[in-house]
């Protein structure tokens, strides 16, 4: 059975999750780049640490072991699938 994958953004905060996948087309280059450089990609882990208080805004993210700012829309081009905790 696979399991439901949802957008970054749906993440609940110091919820883990696996990257499912990520929608490359949706981010101009340089995002895409940005991301790339992270190392995130399919398999990787990531962690929401902190969301902004307004809707839209920023989020605070792990990825291994750095912690990365990513625009509301840069994370709703990145599906993740929840880690059992």
């Amino acid at each position: 059975m696979l399991s439901p994958t949802f957008q970054l953004t749906h993440l609940s905060r110091a919820q883990h999750g696996t990257v499912a996948s990520v929608d490359w087309d949706s981010l101009s280059p340089g995002e895409a780049r940005r991301l790339r450089e992270f190392g995130l990609d399919e398999g990787v882990d990531v962690q929401l640490l902190h969301r902004a208080m307004l809707g839209g805004g920023p989020l605070a993210c792990r990825i291994g072991r750095m912690t990365v700012a990513l625009r509301a829309h840069v994370a709703g081009a990145i599906r993740v699938a929840p880690l059992a905790g």
